[in-house]
């Protein structure tokens, strides 16, 4: 009888470690999402968690550890747009126009996180690896952009319109303009076809 006891008692203790564990991480990424990663402190995870600061540790060996976790969590729950959303049009303006609409539709729904990321990064050395991340994969999505205006004329002027327009910074100026999310893109899809000729 006792045999048979214990592995259902173990996969109860693995089971409640787990559920201890994605009560961190979710603690974590709402305290990110409030006060910012910079003002999140190990302390006010196990305290949001409710837990001892000696189980996040448990859990996690460092900040870093606890971060990465977070973000990937996050990062599952708002994944950012793929190519594959406009990689199938053909001309290059309207695949750029399709690129950034998913992009600002996204930071739209997103902006708080990435508004304390980028403000604290600098700060927290354990937030530098996953926003450089992001920052390579915008990377990757101007290159494949960019690739579909290979030959043009004006690449001079295409390359660093297009990498502007991706970034989150560029989004967040334009929407405490007010701009609405059409309009964003009316004006990026502007600067790009009408360059001012000198």
């Amino acid at each position: 009888m006792t045999g048979q006891k214990r592995p259902y008692r173990l996969r109860e203790r693995a089971k409640s470690q787990e559920e201890t564990r994605q009560k961190i991480v979710e603690a974590t990424m709402h305290l990110h999402e409030e006060i910012g990663p910079r003002a999140t402190t190990i302390s006010a995870i196990a305290e949001r968690s409710g837990v001892q600061r000696l189980t996040v540790y448990r859990h996690f060996p460092d900040e870093t550890a606890v971060f990465q976790a977070c973000t990937s969590h996050w990062l599952s729950l708002n994944p950012p747009p793929e190519s594959a959303e406009w990689s199938g049009l053909e001309d290059p303006r309207a695949r750029f126009e399709a690129a950034v609409a998913a992009f600002y539709a996204y930071f739209s729904r997103t902006r708080r996180m990435w508004t304390v990321s980028y403000e604290d990064v600098a700060h927290v050395p354990a937030l530098q690896g996953p926003m450089a991340e992001f920052a390579a994969y915008l990377d990757g999505v101007s290159k494949g952009l960019l690739a579909a205006f290979d030959g043009a004329a004006d690449m001079h002027h295409i390359a660093p319109t297009v990498r502007h327009a991706l970034r989150f910074q560029t989004w967040a100026n334009l929407e405490d303009q007010g701009l609405d999310d059409r309009g964003k893109v009316a004006l990026v899809s502007h600067w790009l076809c009408c360059p001012e000729r000198g």
